[in-house]
């Protein structure tokens, strides 16, 4: 929603879109509902850009650009920490906001806009840091260097499941570049997007540097990629998005980054904690209904732990508290809309058929909302749906294995290379599997949540390109090469 003028007070009815400046409905007054994944409700209407509503924000972001590019770095660094002090200020309203349209609980859409001011400070200090190089003299007279500048107007199409940080560090990366951008956040929850987009507009991004548009993502990303004014694509989304557009940003001969889908391994080496191992991965397992694409989805443990391991777990996910997100004391709310339930349910049938075991959960909870009951499976073939196919869900396979190197093959046997995380008190085996697990992202006795300093990316088919860190900020910059010679000598 959009806030009431700098209060950080929300009103309660259509979230728009913004363009140059300027707050507005789509020109055709199309709308799409945000439903509260708890209750089934709508809570607010999405507004839809036709073409002609791109079509000014493709202007405006070309406008923007100009002004923008030539802005002193010390000065857009200002700005961006305006943006995180007032993302801030106003974190517990753009908490509620993103709690009923997305679902997590309260405490997790805080951590999460924590993680959101972080990114825009760290932007902000690496916007002065975009450094260029002075090479070494190969003749008298010379000087040679190469120089950093924003690479453009950027289209970004930002996911549902984080629509806080994952949103945030395209804004934050791109206009601490200089870039100009035109984003889509996801029209399913799309209200603390747009309330980081008013604190961006609060603290002095310039009208048409910014601009936010919700619609028909399959037409806003065609007319957004052809256009000549874009000069970058960038998308957190899935797979098989991703290779549409990638292919588009290819055809226009257009650099893009592309976080895509994960399946993330975690081996559980006989020499771990099988019990602090379940702790830490229970945990994590079900943070956002275990709608994380860094997140666990299939669980390998060594047979001479995998018994401690599997009970602890269990434990741990009995313990859990599935309710509304705004309630006191819950510790996982729904999934985040009805697509999710029956992803689940397909998965359960492919394992009812199959004859694994379920040993928690399996099933939806109540009639009113998108609720899954936390899941343990084991006893399960390697080629079920759950252990190729990326579940995004509340479903944890877990299964033994006999050998480091049968570990190994089985966490890389996948096209997906997003993330992957082991546990050993062995500094060999941390040493080895760091380099023979293929994944961009990887957690050795520990789950670290994206970092605002680090790269984030896949291989494979999880992508290409990073989000975070300097790999990340360099994403939205060009380098030039400059050689310049005195004319006298």
């Amino acid at each position: 929603m959009i806030p009431a003028g700098k209060t950080g007070i929300f009103n309660m009815d259509t979230c728009k879109l913004f363009i140059a400046g300027d707050w507005c409905n789509g020109s055709a007054g199309e709308t799409i509902a945000v439903i509260n994944p708890a209750t089934g409700e709508a809570v607010a209407q999405a507004a839809c850009a036709t073409k002609d509503d791109l079509d000014r924000a493709l202007a405006a972001a070309d406008t923007g650009f100009r002004v923008w590019s030539r802005t002193s770095p010390w000065e857009r660094a200002q700005v961006l920490n305006r943006c995180a002090a007032l993302i801030a200020e106003r974190m517990s309203d753009l908490a509620v906001l993103m709690t009923r349209e997305q679902g997590k609980p309260l405490a997790e859409s805080m951590g999460e806009l924590d993680r959101t001011v972080d990114v825009f400070q760290w932007c902000a200090g690496e916007a002065i840091r975009t450094y260029g190089r002075l090479l070494p003299q190969r003749g008298r007279g010379f000087r040679q260097t190469t120089i950093k500048e924003p690479v453009g107007p950027v289209a970004a199409f930002a996911p549902w499941n984080f629509p806080g940080v994952m949103f945030g560090r395209k804004v934050a990366a791109a206009l601490g570049a200089g870039c100009s951008l035109i984003i889509k956040p996801s029209e399913e929850s799309p209200s603390v997007s747009a309330g980081i987009v008013r604190a961006c507009q609060d603290a002095g991004v310039p009208d048409g540097v910014l601009n936010m548009v919700m619609g028909d993502p399959a037409m806003i990303s065609e007319h957004l990629i052809r256009s000549p004014v874009i000069a970058k694509v960038s998308l957190t989304g899935s797979v098989a998005v991703g290779r549409q557009l990638s292919a588009l940003a290819g055809e226009m001969l257009k650099p893009a980054t592309m976080e895509l889908g994960g399946h993330a391994p975690v081996l559980v080496f006989a020499d771990a904690d099988p019990e602090k191992a379940a702790d830490m991965t229970a945990a994590f397992k079900y943070r956002n209904a275990g709608q994380v694409c860094l997140g666990v989805s299939r669980i390998y443990v060594h047979e001479q732990g995998f018994d401690r391991f599997l009970a602890r777990f269990q434990e741990r996910v009995a313990a859990l508290k599935v309710g509304n997100g705004m309630d006191d004391g819950v510790t996982m709310g729904p999934l985040a809309n009805a697509r999710g339930v029956a992803g689940m349910e397909k998965i359960m049938d492919d394992l009812s058929a199959r004859g694994a075991r379920i040993l928690s959960g399996g099933h939806a909870i109540g009639n009113r909302g998108h609720f899954w009951a936390p899941t343990v499976v084991t006893d399960l073939d390697h080629d079920s749906r759950i252990m190729t196919q990326e579940p995004f869900g509340p479903i944890a396979p877990v299964v033994p294995f006999s050998d480091y190197d049968e570990a190994v093959a089985r966490a890389n046997g996948l096209s997906y290379g997003l993330a992957a995380y082991a546990f050993t008190r062995s500094l060999d085996v941390a040493t080895n599997i760091a380099d023979d697990l293929e994944a961009g992202w990887i957690g050795i006795n520990n789950f670290s949540p994206a970092l605002a300093e680090a790269p984030f990316g896949g291989v494979k088919d999880s992508g290409f390109g990073y989000e975070g860190g300097p790999e990340g900020f360099d994403a939205y910059c060009r380098t030039r090469f400059i050689s310049q010679c005195n004319m006298d000598d």
